[in-house]
């Protein structure tokens, strides 16, 4: 077996996942840290209104990474699940067959992404003097959609192996490239926010190629051509993980875009603070995205080996471990928010501060309510490592009608502010379907247990 996997059947869970997730952790970070200064940069250099175009990219450019995320990430169930069992020629035919969907998918979505983009930020009534920047990032970053699957694919078939180191280094790579390259394009070549978006691409590309690297030293997954080969019965088992959880992210994201849409209608001042802070959203919940892949790891390999019981417990571990991280960066982003904020923004002093005081209000909004996110993460991501995804696409619809309803609602009743409060609405509607859905899951394995 390669040294950088990890069977997670024996071993004490909490020992096992924190392992796990701490590289992850650490790779998602520095995710955040080049998503940061790409913020920074273009928000410094080409000022308030170039951020607000990228603030209004976030939720529509969300979605399709998103349904890529879903494909990958429900593929990668079925390969941790015969990881666990020790199935190595069936963990190939899935490898394979993931390749060749998600090869087909990256293709589609690059069309698809072509063709919305223009009619969906036209209908999201995006600002007319930041419409052409914010259209401009989202074709360049669209066209790259098969970059991106192939990155998401390699860490996930990484993942679920056990393997959490190598996708940690691809991402310090791909970060120091991206920062590297975001001071060359938009600072030395002046190439604006489209030189943000190149050099995400290329970064992306840099991590697909040391990923893809390591995958190959892996000797039981030396794939043949028979590998390869789409039968409809394994097709339709991937496609059964993998399109409920794309779907999910997609309806979360079209979610967000309605927020955005009432986001748009408060000004660019108001978008530039409330983009500044979704940047640091990705700070806020990188441990809790780090516990919901060790967990759905977990999870998938003992289901795999038939230990329920291990499940139990190395659940109890995940929430207990995940709940009191979510306390400590909540008290770390409370203190050290302004400046951080700060950072982001441009402009006359008045500017800069109308806008620092609509982001800080945002992200205490957040950061008061961090562990329900952390919790929604882990249980979500536990329901998943069973095979279950559609119990959690059910979370994801909770998600879309309380933001959507949030974000039309509570304005009338709060002001602007009001926004901020339709996130937690989401988070909040997501786990009363999760945990309900995480009961009735584990009854049914205690059934088939007995």
């Amino acid at each position: 077996m390669n040294s950088k996997t990890k069977n997670m059947t024996q071993g004490k869970p909490a020992v096992l996942m924190l392992a796990f997730a701490l590289p992850l952790m650490a790779g998602n970070i520095f995710q955040q840290l080049y998503t940061v200064v790409d913020t920074m940069i273009v928000g410094k250099a080409l000022g308030v209104d170039s951020l607000a175009a990228l603030g209004a990219a976030d939720w529509l450019n969300w979605m399709m990474l998103g349904i890529v995320q879903g494909f990958a990430q429900g593929f990668a169930i079925r390969m941790s699940q015969e990881f666990g069992a020790g199935d190595m020629a069936g963990l190939r035919r899935t490898v394979g067959c993931s390749t060749g969907l998600a090869l087909m998918f990256s293709v589609l979505l690059v069309a698809i992404g072509q063709l919305i983009a223009e009619p969906v930020l036209t209908l999201l009534q995006t600002p007319g003097e930041i419409m052409p920047n914010t259209l401009l990032y989202l074709r360049i970053m669209f066209a790259g959609m098969p970059i991106v699957m192939a990155y998401n694919l390699l860490a996930s078939i990484l993942r679920s192996l056990g393997d959490s180191r190598t996708p940690l280094y691809a991402m310090v790579l791909a970060s120091v490239t991206n920062i590297v390259l975001d001071l060359l394009f938009v600072l030395g070549f002046r190439w604006g926010i489209a030189g943000a978006a190149i050099a995400t691409l290329i970064a992306q590309v840099v991590s697909c190629i040391f990923c893809l690297y390591y995958i190959r030293k892996i000797e039981f997954l030396k794939l043949k051509r028979a590998d390869f080969k789409l039968t409809g019965q394994l097709c339709g088992r991937l496609l059964g993980l993998g399109f409920p959880m794309a779907f999910q992210n997609a309806i979360i994201a079209i979610g967000g875009m309605i927020v955005q849409f009432v986001v748009n209608g408060c000004g660019v001042i108001f978008i530039a603070g409330y983009t500044a802070t979704n940047k640091m959203y990705g700070l806020l919940e990188v441990a809790a995205v780090s516990y919901g892949y060790a967990v759905a790891t977990y999870v998938g390999q003992n289901l795999g080996a038939g230990k329920i019981k291990r499940i139990r417990e190395g659940m109890r571990a995940a929430l207990g471990v995940a709940l009191l991280t979510s306390v400590v960066i909540a008290v770390v982003m409370l203190l050290l928010g302004k400046p951080i904020l700060n950072g982001f923004l441009s402009g006359t002093p008045e500017e800069v501060a109308e806008a620092l005081k609509v982001a800080y209000h945002y992200l205490v909004v957040m950061g008061v309510c961090l562990p329900i996110l952390y919790l929604l993460h882990v249980v979500r991501s536990a329901i998943q490592g069973v095979g279950n995804t559609l119990l959690p696409m059910l979370s994801g619809i909770a998600e879309f009608v309380m933001r959507t309803a949030g974000a039309l609602l509570l304005p009338a009743v709060m002001g602007n502010s009001g926004i901020f409060y339709a996130e937690v609405s989401a988070w909040i509607g997501a786990d009363i379907v999760l945990v309900i859905s995480y009961f009735f899951v584990m009854r049914r394995l205690a059934e088939k247990e007995e």
